[in-house]
């Protein structure tokens, strides 16, 4: 082009001048989506493009989506109550979808920003079906290798074959469930490192899930209670495993629990809470065999059975996994989502690997997360002390009962949640009053 100007006019070569700076610009604005969004690691946002196949501007739009999900799915469970059908995210990507039961629920959906779905089986049913199943696993055959609600399908899925007495001994309607043949074998990932690597008794290694107040939460399967750890050197508080799979080190003194995952690119990802991602939500998962690996989160409250027996109440996913990879940190975003439970496949072929919420684990011990403040965050069922006055913002974090004011109006929060643009107090009246 610039051969060209050399023999054009005056004009023209300041028209190139301008075409320049048009040209700078578009790069500057490239440089920005290019660019992870603010709060997100460097090394996650590479992750979600590979693993996704996704651009740059598609994983930034893909983690905006799943921050609205997150929270659309938190405010919905409470304000639909028993006719909630589960939250997801679309198969495209590109949108969220809201379970409703009843008809007339589909217009708090929308005020949402979410596309209502009716279906015949709320999320409470669904997962009453799953306890039932749950109660009953020892009755399952070895050709069963688990089963979860699928909120997209509204149908429970048990995995496997010969599956007919197991239904039986649950007394489940069988219209609700489907029966799927599958090539999965899974096992629990001990020998493996996803964050730190520690080691139990005479030199078994797992890996930190997510620090907490006093330690760390990691894998049920990798330590009984009492087990002494090195590396950070501590002691297993607490383990359940199977039924469930997860487990709370305390360590020793001068071990210093962070807010951060390694990221096995030179740096470390920061933590900065837990709030539970949609289902259809990207998620990625850290671990020392396979470094860092994105998929997006399949299923919830799915059960599977391993040689050593069952554990219910897991995350499905498809983000890869391989053995040394157990107990590591599963994040959606910045927040903390759960630890690597085991699996089938691998990075290969692929697979499908299953997580233990993180927020069952705080809950079940009492402990608090600890944010990339550097210091401890709200534990999954803490309250904070509302903030008072203020004028309302996108983006922002609101608890029950705090007041705003937007529009020369005062307005009290009705639901805790995290603020969106188009979520202004005026158009969410499930939202603020």
């Amino acid at each position: 082009m610039r051969r060209t100007a050399l023999v054009l006019s005056v004009t023209v070569t300041a028209a190139l001048v301008t075409t320049g700076v048009l040209t700078h610009n578009a790069l500057a604005a490239s440089d920005t989506a290019a660019a992870p969004p603010p709060g997100v690691a460097p090394a996650v946002f590479s992750a979600l493009q590979r693993d996704l196949h996704l651009t740059p501007a598609q994983a930034r739009d893909r983690l905006t989506l799943d921050s609205r999900a997150a929270t659309t799915q938190q405010v919905l469970r409470k304000t639909l109550g028993a006719g909630y059908g589960g939250t997801w995210v679309t198969a495209d990507g590109r949108s969220v979808a809201v379970g409703v039961t009843d008809l007339v629920q589909q217009k708090a959906v929308r005020n949402l920003g979410a596309t209502p779905v009716l279906v015949g089986r709320s999320e409470a049913q669904l997962n009453d079906i799953v306890a039932r199943l749950d109660q009953h696993s020892a009755a399952a055959p070895s050709t069963v290798k688990g089963w979860y609600a699928d909120l997209r399908a509204n149908t429970v899925v048990v995995l496997g074959s010969l599956a007919q007495s197991f239904l039986a001994a649950a007394a489940v309607d069988p219209a609700a469930v489907r029966v799927e043949a599958t090539s999965e074998d899974p096992k629990p990932y001990i020998d493996v490192v996803g964050g730190n690597a520690y080691y139990i008794g005479s030199g078994t290694r797992c890996s930190i899930g997510f620090s907490v107040n006093g330690g760390f939460v990691s894998a049920g399967h990798c330590g009984t209670s009492g087990a002494r750890t090195t590396q950070p050197s501590g002691t297993f508080r607490g383990s359940s495993f199977p039924g469930n799979d997860y487990s709370w080190v305390q360590v020793d003194a001068g071990n210093t629990p962070r807010g951060l995952v390694n990221n096995y690119s030179g740096g470390t990802v920061a933590v900065a809470g837990s709030t539970e991602a949609a289902v259809g939500a990207s998620v990625c998962r850290s671990g020392s065999t396979t470094g860092w690996r994105c998929g997006t989160i399949q299923q919830k409250n799915a059960s599977v059975t391993y040689s050593q027996g069952t554990v219910t109440g897991l995350v499905r996913s498809n983000a890869c996994a391989e053995p040394g990879d157990s107990g590591g940190s599963w994040l959606s975003g910045t927040q903390a989502q759960g630890v690597t439970s085991g699996g089938s496949g691998n990075c290969t072929s692929g697979g499908t690997m299953y997580y233990q919420p993180v927020n069952e684990i705080l809950q079940a011990y009492g402990l608090t997360l600890v944010t990339s403040g550097g210091g401890p965050g709200p534990t999954a069922t803490a309250t904070t002390t509302p903030p008072q006055g203020g004028t309302w913002a996108p983006n922002t974090v609101y608890a029950t009962g705090a007041t705003v004011t937007y529009g020369g109006r005062s307005y009290r929060c009705l639901q805790g949640h995290t603020s969106q643009v188009g979520w202004e107090p005026p158009n969410v009246p499930a939202l603020w009053s």
